[in-house]
């Protein structure tokens, strides 16, 4: 069983920062790519984020420049640091986790259950 649970959510003014965290617990050999989603009301669920293990990033472009996605692979946790958060980055920010259960096997996605970001005007 794998979990990935995140913290750090909450309100902010416009401009302000938040840090989300994402940490995975369980059976875990080893976790190749994390990345972070979101999904506003009324929105499909978008991409924000990735970082592989290797620490290579990606984002989009509407958060490119503006945050920061991180990890620690010690401590399994990955990180997205959120600054100068406009009212459009309001929604609930997801983690996912693409994990190696065994040294051989599949490799299978997990989501965490979110955490609300609301960025006020």
């Amino acid at each position: 069983q794998v979990q990935l649970v995140e913290s750090g959510g909450g309100s902010v003014q416009a401009g302000g920062s938040l840090r989300l965290s994402c940490t995975a617990s369980g059976s875990i050999f080893s976790i190749n790519a994390m990345g972070w989603y979101r999904q506003a009301p009324g929105k499909q669920r978008e991409w924000v984020a990735t970082i592989i293990s290797g620490g290579n990033t990606n984002y989009a472009d509407s958060v490119k420049g503006r945050f920061t996605i991180s990890r620690d692979n010690a401590k399994m946790t990955m990180y997205l640091q959120m600054n100068s958060l406009k009212p459009e980055d309001t929604a609930v920010y997801y983690c996912n986790a693409h994990v190696l259960v065994e040294s051989i096997g599949p490799v299978r996605s997990y989501w965490g259950q979110g955490t609300q970001v609301t960025v006020s005007s």
